[in-house]
């Protein structure tokens, strides 16, 4: 054998110079070598800083409406064709403290309108309790506020009047209708689930009062509330030039 073989063999097991792979050396740890810890001496790894998550960002997003999404509140004769009409699908706050995704129907024109003031009541954590098309109660107007709806368009006279309310145009909007609630000019109204809420100021979740940030916020874009009417007063109800 040659020296430099011989060398080799010396400075290797006897298995190792048959060609073998020397074994490892046992492991007296009890764990898998793979999951062992790091030697004392090694710098342990930096935690990493808990992530604060907030709320998301407002979203809102306007598209057209298809008739068939507006089976009950839209027909022919009524003052604004559906293809003026658009669908506002958007983030609001709901009463159980969290993000919701709502939609609504408004005239094209009032879009802007819409989202900036919707912004605001999101921002705020205005609550809503919910925010669905008019359509899910056929059209029944009744239906909705008792649901505590909030709603827009839908195709229907003025409440005690032969005029098209601005429901009708797509430029009006009811908000928290049952904390909000249509209220005669003797005070009385005509949902028992709203009784509760029928003077003003008061306090409560959802409660729009006189000069408050949801007021303040249609106000911003030109907007009227019903709160501010004479006599009669309809506190869930805004809309753009009044009526």
């Amino acid at each position: 054998m040659k020296r430099s073989a011989i060398l080799a063999c010396l400075t290797l097991t006897v298995v190792a110079c048959a060609g073998q792979t020397p074994a490892a050396a046992p492991d007296r740890t009890g764990l898998d070598p793979a999951q062992s810890t790091p030697s004392a001496s090694a710098s342990p790894s930096p935690s990493p800083s808990p992530s604060r998550t907030g709320p998301p960002e407002f979203t809102a997003k306007v598209t057209k409406i298809a008739r068939d999404r507006l089976p009950y509140s839209w027909r022919p004769g009524c003052p604004v064709s559906y293809q003026d009409l658009r669908l506002v699908t958007m983030t609001y706050w709901g009463f159980d403290d969290r993000p919701h995704t709502g939609e609504l129907v408004v005239n094209k024109n009032v879009t802007g309108d819409i989202t900036t003031a919707f912004r605001k009541l999101y921002d705020m954590r205005f609550p809503i309790r919910q925010m669905r098309l008019v359509d899910v109660y056929k059209g029944d107007d009744f239906d909705s506020i008792e649901a505590d709806n909030t709603s827009a368009f839908n195709c229907r006279k003025a409440t005690g009047s032969g005029n098209w309310s601005n429901h009708a145009y797509g430029k009006a909007v009811d908000i928290n209708p049952r904390e909000n609630p249509y209220v005669t000019a003797s005070g009385g109204t005509a949902h028992q689930n709203a009784e509760q809420f029928t003077k003003r100021p008061m306090k409560g979740k959802g409660v729009i009062n006189p000069g408050d940030k949801v007021v303040r916020a249609f106000a911003s874009v030109g907007w009227e509330w019903g709160g501010y009417w004479s006599g009669i007063k309809d506190y869930q109800h805004f809309s753009k030039g009044g009526g």
